[in-house]
């Protein structure tokens, strides 16, 4: 493809990660920043456009005049309501048209790609030009989930398939087979916060993080950081599981690095595999 990638960027640092693979590469990029949800960092040096959320005319208006065919959209985004919206007519319509209160975040950027598309660009997954993301099969770190922990990642996979087949979250925090919460709007980090107080006796539980059934890949796979191991460890977990080939992962030295500072195993599973896995 011709022309720079365009970038509809949220939350985090892995917009501004594209930015630079993009430029070094030489193709360039063009970012679509998002008021009050993209760090200004990441719109340094590049072609942007700042536009408010819910004012989708502009943003295609500005992509197709960079000439723009590829889009990549990445970072975090938190979903927010009708009112907080303020959509233009354009996202109005198109919202009206999906029942935007009906849909899951999942059935909403899948309708949201399909809309995309049907302006004429090409959507592509962030792991197709940043080619260390994806979680590998197996133990990151020093540590290993024992046969207790493996149990209750077997738990925290039926309750996220479930969760996920709803539409709802791609987390969950076990112990001792027990649900200490599940993910919802507030996303990972809020999980753990609210689990830090439920923590039981015993040995500590085991965030597990999958992507849902029929995940939309190029918009919204399960991502993992620093700040996540920390957020875990300050929950009093023991571990983390995610998805291999299903789950970003950013700055992996950094992650395992803080994983065992904090004694916390991180494992990238493939589900059929955890299905029978135990201790070695």
């Amino acid at each position: 493809m011709t022309g720079p990638l365009g970038i509809v960027a949220g939350g985090g640092s892995l917009p501004r990660r594209l930015v630079d693979v993009c430029q070094a590469s030489g193709r360039g990029a063009f970012v679509v920043a998002i008021e009050h949800h993209t760090d200004p960092a990441t719109v340094v040096g590049t072609e942007h456009r700042w536009i408010r959320m819910g004012q989708s005319e502009k943003a295609v208006q500005a992509l197709k005049e960079a000439g723009v065919t590829e889009l990549v959209l990445v970072g975090a985004v938190k979903r927010p309501s009708m009112t907080e919206l303020r959509p233009d007519l354009k996202t109005f319509k198109f919202l009206a048209k999906i029942g935007f209160n009906s849909l899951g975040d999942d059935g909403l950027l899948g309708a949201v790609v399909k809309g995309l598309e049907a302006e004429g660009f090409v959507l592509r997954g962030i792991d197709e030009f940043v080619h260390d993301l994806l979680a590998a099969e197996g133990c990151f770190g020093r540590e290993q989930p024992d046969e207790t922990a493996w149990r209750d990642i077997r738990r925290g996979i039926e309750v996220v398939r479930a969760m996920g087949a709803a539409d709802v979250g791609q987390a969950t925090v076990i112990q001792d087979g027990l649900v200490l919460g599940v993910e919802a709007l507030e996303g990972t980090d809020a999980l753990l916060e609210r689990c830090g107080p439920l923590r039981r006796a015993g040995p500590g539980g085991v965030l597990v993080k999958l992507s849902k059934p029929g995940q939309e890949r190029r918009a919204d796979l399960p991502t993992i950081g620093v700040k996540t191991v920390e957020g875990a460890a300050a929950a009093g977990l023991r571990g983390i599981a995610v998805e291999a080939n299903g789950t970003l992962v950013v700055d992996l030295p950094a992650v395992v690095e803080a994983a065992d500072r904090a004694g916390l195993f991180i494992v990238g599973i493939t589900l059929d595999a955890a299905a029978g896995a135990a201790a070695g």
